[in-house]
């Protein structure tokens, strides 16, 4: 009997990267000449990065050196979702950018459809926030792998766990 391989495909963000480009940044606001005396600061608090400043296009300015720090370190932007730019206190705005861990359940599905789509003999089937796939044939499920970095599902999947 033929010995079963498999490999999960998960979207995991390492926090201490994250904290890390946030540290980064903060250093660099610091810094610039044309952030001194303003109120603009970065900070994380858990899944949240919440980024303040005193217009919108330091702001702007702000979210893009963050961005800059972010993917330097690793991490790709597809997981970050911008929540609205708000008015706050002492005539400032802030704007929280949420870290996307996991899979959704939507995602997904769609996942295990284009693995299917792919027609190729593997199974695939979604476990809590990770997709699992296997099959007899280690050829097969490299096949998956680079059908799936060729789709886009707006999140940044990882390919772990390989198993054979």
């Amino acid at each position: 009997m033929a010995k079963d391989c498999s490999f999960d495909i998960v979207s995991e963000v390492e926090m201490q990267e994250v904290d890390n480009a946030i540290n980064q940044t903060s250093k660099e606001i610091n810094q610039r000449f044309d952030f001194r005396g303003s109120k603009a600061s970065v900070e994380l608090n858990g899944e949240e990065i919440k980024v303040i400043a005193d217009d919108d296009f330091k702001l702007k300015s702000v979210i893009d050196i963050l961005q800059t720090k972010i993917i330097k370190r690793g991490i790709s932007l597809k997981n970050l979702e911008y929540g609205k730019i708000e008015p706050a206190a002492q005539s400032t705005v802030r704007q929280t950018v949420t870290i996307k861990k996991g899979i959704s359940k939507e995602k997904g599905k769609d996942v295990v459809a284009a693995v299917k789509a792919s027609k190729l003999k593997v199974q695939a089937q979604f476990m809590d926030d990770q997709v699992r796939v296997s099959g007899k044939n280690r050829d097969d499920l490299q096949a998956v792998i680079a059908h799936l970095k060729q789709s886009d599902f707006d999140i940044e999947l990882q390919f772990v766990n390989f198993r054979s």
